[in-house]
């Protein structure tokens, strides 16, 4: 009798055990509620608008190139930043930006302060353009105007977390999670956090990344500058963190607990 209540007691610590460490496999996955062929509802993807403290080139080309290159910064030998914006910007390491002041405005040549805060790229080519035009200075302008110091921040588990530089408009935050190497294993996938300045305030969102429908909806889907994503760790990795990891609700506790009671089991049985 003794045998067999050992033998049962042992089959059930197994089947724990088991069960606990195969129960987290459905929070691995993303995008658990997307269906082939349908369709889902996308949030709004607004093109990022300059802010004060952003850094900025505005380059002016026309038909008459000595006329338009008194529009345009001097070139410089090298661009003062981080490697990894360089190797971003690697056309931008020749060309002065322009930084937007506290008041929103830059100070453009020949034309004066220009305010730019508050506009898209493609609106503050369109409002250079217009006024050179207006002003009678170029006749046939054509404006670029491109990001140079924007950037945001990935932190948590993921496997490159780090400050990443935008180049473009309408990254999302999947993008953001690809250029930081993935979720790691220990990361929850639903509950990562986005961090946003919005005026004098900081408002955080939480995005579960086990459903499409929510994501994609969702205000945090594309990204601003100075965003900051941080992704919270799970209870394996809280585990992880004590001395050993060998609690209750570790796997590793109920394999030894298991293990000893395999050689209950056999002493039994001698």
């Amino acid at each position: 009798m003794k045998q067999i209540k050992v033998y049962n007691i042992f089959s059930l610590i197994v089947a724990v055990a088991f069960f606990w460490s195969c129960a987290s496999v459905k929070d691995i996955g993303y995008f658990q509620d997307l269906e082939p062929g349908i369709a889902e509802q996308m949030a709004p993807s607004p093109e990022i608008k300059v802010r004060p403290g952003d850094k900025i080139s505005i380059v002016v080309n026309s038909k008459d190139a000595q006329l338009s290159n008194l529009f345009n910064l001097p070139i410089i030998s090298h661009r003062i930043g981080t490697s990894s914006a360089q190797s971003l910007y690697s056309n931008a390491q020749q060309i002065s930006g322009y930084t937007v002041d506290a008041y929103g405005e830059i100070d453009f040549p020949v034309v004066g302060k220009v305010r730019i805060a508050g506009l898209t790229r493609s609106e503050i080519a369109a409002h250079i353009k217009h006024t050179l035009i207006t002003e009678d200075l170029v006749k046939d302008p054509v404006v670029t105007v491109e990001f140079m110091n924007l950037s945001f921040s990935v932190l948590g588990e993921v496997n490159n977390p780090g400050k990443f530089y935008i180049d473009h408009d309408r990254i999302t935050l999947l993008e953001a999670i690809g250029m930081a190497g993935d979720l790691t294993i220990y990361g929850k996938r639903n509950a990562v956090y986005l961090l946003r300045e919005e005026g004098s305030m900081q408002v955080p969102y939480r995005i579960d990344l086990t459903s499409a429908r929510e994501l994609y909806i969702s205000p945090a889907f594309y990204l601003q500058q100075n965003d900051v994503i941080y992704v919270e760790p799970n209870s394996v990795r809280a585990r992880h963190s004590t001395v050993n990891g060998n609690n209750l609700r570790s796997t590793s506790f109920w394999l030894s607990l298991a293990s000893l009671l395999t050689t209950i089991t056999v002493l039994f049985v001698k």
